[in-house]
């Protein structure tokens, strides 16, 4: 497939450029999974990368023309940071996130104001045609007879697909959305002249992809409702305007030898001590963002009934809680740290008795080693997500545990799908079930534990990121005309 130019569009790249301390630049893996999942393909074949410019520097790389790193071409899109603010903070987040994970409870939230209508028509539209522009300029600079591939990415750019078909009718396009996909009536928080034209974006696509069977279901009858597509729910496919989209289910994963090779790094090893300097003979871990759909006020209240039906764990086990900041320009999220904090507070204040034990140890920073570290020596993993897209914690963790750990998993996380036959699952809304998980899981038998974690293993090693990445390649070249 090497021979095929391949464009991959995301908001965010694989790089970002700082000014270092000397005045000079200074190149940096860029953050998020996204990123980490698809930086391993420039390894393998020569890749166009089309994402935002986030920083003054990248600004600076955006004006000069194409950065160039091996087979990477990185194409950075200027934008104009009040239209860029109107589309990140206002209608992709938290408007987008907040339906795609089902987080507002509608009797009181949203208002679908002219501050929500202006970002859409302000913001979101615009930033998505500059998208489409840059990746149909780097198309068009193409030789005329290759067959470029184009892969866009995610919530922020549902609107490039349609405007990019325009502008390069002969490119292959596939999006791929990151987060789960909700059914129509949650659609219909928005007014119809912008849901239906995210919907119809999307069908401008040859291939749509989503990390879950359930995800798919849901998108196919979203276009059955908000679209004249004709919907084939038996070969998950749509008919619309003359062509036919194939809507598939790719379950993003994980490096296994990278994730292997992380734990050995100094880095990583010398988090080790404080990580074990908090347990007492147990460790019940949770490594998230801190932003609402990971549900983890609902997470303290359950583990703060279990001390309350089980006395005899009190002292004995410790919430190691390893939560990253998540976006917190945005009010909903800066609220959120508040309740994080009031309900751990509230759980320390009522079981903490001596200087020797702290039930819940509250650590928010962005440290990625240290939560490496505590994927080795946790005995109980809490990933119970009111939504999520897949969780890769849940399949990174037990590749490196050496505790036979038990994951307790949230039946709305996208990874319930594959892994629900090793974990125990639980309702995410259901406090009672959830603390009833956490004592399952400190009481079961050792061999149990240890066929759980190993299936888990299993199935991670033989579906990993490459087969992720080479599935969707693979499905996209197959859609390629015969050659005679």
């Amino acid at each position: 497939m090497g021979q095929h130019p391949l464009v991959i569009v995301s908001n965010r790249g694989p790089i970002r450029f700082l000014q270092g301390a000397d005045g000079g630049r200074v190149a940096k893996r860029g953050g998020g999974g996204l990123v980490t999942a698809l930086s391993g393909v420039a390894q393998h074949q020569k890749v166009t990368w089309v994402a935002a410019a986030l920083t003054d520097e990248d600004e600076a790389v955006a004006e000069e023309g194409a950065y160039t790193d091996g087979n990477l071409r990185l194409r950075l899109v200027a934008l104009d940071r009040e239209e860029y603010d109107r589309y990140y903070n206002v209608f992709a987040n938290p408007t987008l996130w907040f339906i795609h994970h089902y987080l507002w409870g509608l009797a009181m939230e949203p208002d679908v104001d002219r501050n929500i209508r202006l970002a859409w028509e302000t913001g979101y539209l615009p930033v998505n045609e500059h998208f489409a522009e840059a990746v149909a300029d780097e198309v068009a600079a193409l030789p005329d007879d290759s067959d470029p591939m184009v892969m866009v990415h995610d919530y922020q750019l549902f609107m490039v697909p349609q405007a990019l078909r325009r502008r390069a009718p002969r490119a292959l396009i596939q999006h791929f959305t990151h987060i789960p996909w909700p059914m129509p009536d949650y659609w219909r928080v928005l007014p119809n002249e912008i849901r239906t034209p995210i919907h119809e974006s999307l069908l401008a696509c040859d291939v749509i992809g989503l990390h879950t069977e359930r995800y798919v279901r849901a998108f196919l009858h979203c276009v059955e409702e908000f679209t004249d597509g004709e919907v084939d729910f038996e070969h998950r496919t749509v008919r619309w305007r003359g062509r036919e989209i194939r809507v598939r289910h790719y379950p993003i994963s994980v490096d296994p030898a990278e994730f292997h090779r992380l734990a050995a790094t100094p880095e990583v090893i010398a988090e080790e001590p404080g990580v074990l300097a908090a347990r007492p003979e147990k460790m019940l871990l949770r490594v998230d963002r801190t932003d609402p759909s990971k549900n983890i006020v609902r997470g303290f209240r359950a583990y703060d009934l279990f001390f309350s039906q089980h006395p005899e764990w009190r002292g004995r086990v410790t919430m190691l809680a390893l939560l990253d900041p998540s976006r917190p320009d945005i009010p909903e999220y800066a609220e959120y740290v508040g309740a994080i904090q009031r309900a751990a507070r509230e759980v320390n204040d009522r079981w903490y008795q001596t200087g020797m034990w702290t039930p819940v140890d509250l650590r928010m920073s962005d440290n990625f080693p240290q939560a490496v570290a505590a994927y080795k020596h946790y005995d109980v993993l809490l990933v119970n997500a009111i939504f999520d897209g897949m969780n890769l914690i849940a399949k990174e963790a037990p590749l490196l545990n050496q505790r036979d750990g038990v994951l307790i998993l949230s039946e709305n996380a996208g990874a319930f799908e594959e892994l629900a036959e090793w974990a125990i699952c639980v309702n995410p809304f259901d406090i009672q079930q959830q603390a009833d998980a956490i004592y399952q899981a400190l009481t079961m038998h050792s061999q149990e534990r240890k066929t759980r974690i190993e299936g888990i293993r299993e199935h991670v090693q033989a579906h990993d990121i490459a087969l992720w990445i080479d599935t969707q390649l693979d499905d996209l070249a197959a859609l390629r005309p015969v050659e005679a």
